[in-house]
């Protein structure tokens, strides 16, 4: 469910990009309508929990920026550079995290969910500095396809591409950390529960 809603401006911005045209104006207005997704996105969150959540706020400012930018001088270049700032800000909070707080970002991550997940500093380190460089990788990945493909194919790889890279890294990464850190038992996979007891 909240991936859905996550999930939900970048969605907007994608069904208004098909039905307006690949096209100048098809761009402008995907990303007034991202703009207003993510405003909406924002205040839905509040109005259900009485919080924000610092992804959300950091998106929304990125949003607003770029995509003001891009409508007022009529240049696309603004809005896809977008994800990159955004995946290079949460790259630096990340690094960032290794150094300053008990936890850095993928550990709090986790312990979100569930804190009694127990693993060795080592393994919250490499799984912290994979996420770093992953983002880091993928705002690249995010520039070049801008730049050297068309449009339509750039707004795909924003709405899917990115989104089933960074599926393909959390599922990567929680394999890895399932090998190494203490998992309840009740999060266990039933299979692997039954040959823990036997």
């Amino acid at each position: 469910m909240k991936f859905l809603f996550d999930f939900f401006p970048i969605l907007a911005f994608f069904i208004a990009f098909k039905v307006t045209g690949d096209s100048e104006s098809g761009i402008y207005t995907a990303t007034a309508v991202l703009m207003a997704a993510s405003f909406i996105q924002i205040t839905v969150y509040w109005l259900m929990y009485r919080r924000f959540e610092n992804m959300h706020l950091i998106t929304l400012g990125v949003v607003l920026l770029f995509g003001g930018a891009t409508l007022l001088l009529h240049d696309e270049r603004f809005i896809q550079w977008k994800p990159t700032v955004v995946l290079w800000i949460f790259a630096l909070v990340a690094l960032g995290s290794q150094f300053i707080g008990q936890k850095n970002v993928f550990q709090r991550m986790i312990h979100y969910s569930d804190e009694r997940i127990t693993a060795p500093e080592f393994v919250w380190f490499r799984l912290n500095i994979g996420l770093v460089v992953f983002f880091f990788l993928l705002g690249i990945a995010n520039i070049y396809v801008a730049y050297n493909f068309d449009r339509a194919i750039w707004v795909d790889f924003k709405v899917f591409g990115i989104t089933i890279l960074n599926l393909i890294f959390m599922g990567g990464a929680m394999f890895y950390m399932f090998q190494h850190a203490d998992i309840p038992e009740d999060m266990l996979p039933k299979d692997q529960d039954a040959n823990t007891e036997e």
